[in-house]
């Protein structure tokens, strides 16, 4: 079985990749903003459904990229509080 300061130190790579995940999604996210609005600028005006549809579409993958990021700091804040208690 592994010693307490072997599973601090696989805990802390743990929440270390899952930052540099939360970095990832938020990378994501900046270019999904990004490309929303160049889809507003470039179907402005338009009253066809699917520019409408497209807008939703982004930005609901823009809301659930935002619950993705707080799960993952959820999961790391109580790999933290595990590590601590140990």
């Amino acid at each position: 079985m592994a010693g307490v300061e072997e599973i601090r130190a696989a805990i802390a790579q743990a929440t270390e990749k899952a930052q540099s995940g939360i970095a990832a999604i938020t990378q994501a996210s900046m270019q999904l903003d990004e490309a929303q609005s160049a889809l507003l600028n470039a179907t402005r005006g338009s009253t066809r459904a699917e520019t409408s549809q497209s807008q939703a579409l982004l930005a609901e993958a823009l809301q659930a990229l935002r619950g993705v990021q707080t799960t993952i700091q959820s999961s790391i804040a109580s790999a933290e509080e595990y590590a601590e208690r140990l």
